[in-house]
């Protein structure tokens, strides 16, 4: 993304992000009125929420049974251990803009889901809580108009062939590739927040490549999308907060379309899990993209690298083992 209209004024935030060798941030952008893209992006998102919430409540009323099966899937522990994980998982994509599908898909393999139907789960799940922490980053003005549109569309592709592929393959034979390239990005993030360098004003380029790798590895790996796109825009001098709130939009499109893919391909899906994954991602949203606003940018910047690194480290050992 190139930077246009910048904020060159003696401020704090601006002393912050030169002293990490970030460019300057552009004007207005957590204060200005809501672009019309922007607009109609959150009304999108919460028009297909409801649509989604519709369909589910009339396909649960046509059953006989309905308030049998919400009873049972209450008292499940699965929907219980759900809910902690989609708690934690969200609060930590809402802050950071990654890892909620890493989280929540580690959990899903270790009880037993085949990686296919993990990654199934996920992603049903994700589109609600995607959906609330995109508009509430949209309100807070975190996101980046250009940035979004850049990423939206090849990401959506790559969503849609990462869905594709596996349903037909293991995904686990690609992730010891992306555990090895975010493992060097997430050090390369936390070396900067500890060197000052050169403010990068330059373009960024190959950012539509950038989400259509990103949507693939975060379909056919049950996540990915987060680490993936924000690591390298952090990592090559993009503003932590737009570009966290950017991506968190961008994911909800996405995640939409691979859940509609799978749930055509993949027959067997955990509804208590998805269940308690949405109740649980649902209560964190909101505070996460709030404290995405608070947070000082050295500490997301130390934030992520820390997340990726170690996710990273446990990916490997998990693939090499």
């Amino acid at each position: 993304m190139k930077i246009r209209d910048l904020d060159l004024s003696d401020t704090p935030l601006n002393a912050e992000h030169q002293a990490l060798g970030l460019p300057p941030v552009e004007k207005g952008l957590a204060a200005s009125p809501l672009h019309p893209v922007l607009r109609a992006a959150m009304w999108s998102v919460l028009l297909l929420l409801a649509g989604v919430i519709a369909w589910l409540g009339t396909r649960l009323a046509q059953q006989h049974d309905s308030w049998q099966i919400v009873s049972a899937v209450l008292h499940s522990e699965a929907f219980w251990w759900a809910v902690l994980v989609g708690l934690i998982a969200q609060a930590i994509d809402g802050a950071l803009g990654m890892a909620y599908g890493i989280t929540s898909t580690s959990f899903l393999l270790a009880t037993g889901s085949p990686p296919a139907v993990a990654s199934a789960s996920v992603h049903i799940a994700e589109v609600f809580t995607t959906g609330v922490s995109g508009v509430a980053h949209v309100k807070l003005g975190n996101v980046s108009r250009q940035l979004f549109l850049r990423l939206l569309l090849p990401g959506i592709a790559g969503a849609v062939l990462g869905a594709w592929a596996v349903s037909s393959m293991d995904g686990d034979t690609i992730k010891p590739f992306v555990a090895a390239y975010l493992l060097g990005m997430g050090l390369f993030v936390l070396s900067k927040a500890f060197r000052k360098r050169r403010p990068n004003h330059g373009e960024l380029r190959h950012v539509a490549k950038l989400g259509l790798l990103g949507g693939f590895v975060d379909a056919a790996g049950g996540g990915g999308w987060g680490p993936v796109v924000t690591t390298t825009l952090v990592g090559t001098g993009h503003d932590p907060r737009t570009t966290i709130g950017s991506v968190n939009l961008a994911e909800f499109f996405l995640t939409f379309v691979s859940a509609g893919v799978f749930s055509l391909l993949v027959e067997q899906t955990p509804w208590p899990t998805v269940a308690g994954l949405v109740v649980g991602g649902l209560f964190a949203a909101p505070l996460a993209a709030m404290m995405t606003r608070r947070l000082s940018t050295r500490t997301l910047l130390v934030l992520v690298g820390v997340v990726i690194v170690s996710i990273s480290l446990f990916n490997l050992g998990q693939a090499l083992a």
